[in-house]
């Protein structure tokens, strides 16, 4: 059973910055891609940025320049280091992992880490 564990979210004022984790275990196929997407209240999901995957990584245009993937394929681990907070950017924070195996892409999810971006 694939489990995505998330930690590092909290309560920070505007201008700040955190660090967001996610540890994949359980899989006994490579991981292809992992990321991270967030939810607001009221709001529908929504990609914050994926990868790197060969090399290339993915933002959402609201946190370009404020926003670092990078991950550990070692450990399965990825990261989401987030600067320059904004309000707006308080949400519940999801990571995803994408995995084929035999021929079958699955998507996994963790169980969200809240970040709260308030003075």
């Amino acid at each position: 059973q694939v489990q995505l564990v998330e930690s590092g979210g909290g309560l920070v004022q505007p201008g700040g910055s955190l660090r967001l984790s996610c540890a994949a275990s359980g899989s006994i196929f490579p991981i292809n891609a992992m990321g991270w997407y967030r939810q607001a209240p009221g709001k529908e999901r929504e990609l914050v940025a994926t990868g790197p995957t060969g090399g290339s990584t993915n933002y959402a245009d609201s946190v370009k320049g404020r926003f670092t993937i990078s991950r550990d394929t070692a450990k399965n681990t990825v990261y989401l280091q987030m600067n320059s907070l904004k309000t707006e950017d308080t949400a519940l924070y999801y990571c995803n992992a994408r995995i084929v195996g035999l021929g079958v892409e699955r998507s996994y999810w963790g169980q969200g880490t809240q970040v709260t971006v308030s003075s």
